[in-house]
């Protein structure tokens, strides 16, 4: 199967440990990718793909996912209504500063961004789409948009909060079709350069 991404756009965060546990059970990967190499940097997390082609050199950079690291507080839904709570009357118990605050503080990957910003490389990219795709199903919150080529048709793919949502594309006309004037500078024929 050969394949290309054209456009993608993720807002997608997981939990580290999620993406973490996601590739220690031996998910099926792709058989382009014989396995992926998973690196923190900083508040940054690259996953790179490990070909299993060997014409490809092994200076030739293959696809990565590229995400931010972040930390955030999760709240059980008792700990939320409590927070959401009003704040007024005699009944509001008074919040101890010294109080452990309410909520686990998680790390969260956050692969948000176009193609280039989460998809990198072109060697084995749309196998490495298909990881993301798979990724994007683990996720609770955010959205995958995408338009990839297979076998010689456009594909629409959407994901919205790890499940797979209805995606079709639409053709239409670009910014300079139809006829109209263009109010931008015409730099050929401009007088003053």
């Amino acid at each position: 199967m050969t394949g290309q991404v054209y456009r993608l756009h993720s807002t997608l965060e997981l939990p580290l440990e999620t993406v973490y546990d996601y590739f220690e059970e031996d998910p099926d990967l792709p058989p382009e990718i014989a396995s992926v190499d998973i690196t923190r940097r900083k508040n940054t997390l690259i996953i790179s793909a490990v070909s299993d082609d060997e014409t490809i050199s092994k200076y030739t950079p293959t696809a990565q996912l590229k995400a931010s690291i972040s930390e955030t507080r999760v709240y059980t839904e008792e700990e939320q209504k409590r927070r959401e709570g009003p704040r007024w009357g005699d009944d509001v118990e008074e919040i101890d500063e010294d109080e452990e605050p309410l909520g686990e503080l998680i790390e969260v990957a956050a692969f948000k961004g176009d193609r280039e910003t989460v998809l990198q490389n072109t060697a084995v990219q749309y196998p490495m789409f298909l990881v993301l795709c798979e990724l994007a199903r683990q996720a609770e919150k955010g959205t995958l948009t995408a338009i990839s080529e297979v076998d010689g048709e456009l594909q629409a793919t959407r994901i919205v909060e790890g499940e797979d949502r209805p995606a079709s594309i639409e053709v239409v006309e670009g910014p300079n079709s139809g006829g109209s004037s263009s109010s931008g500078v015409d730099w050929r024929d401009n007088e003053f350069i």
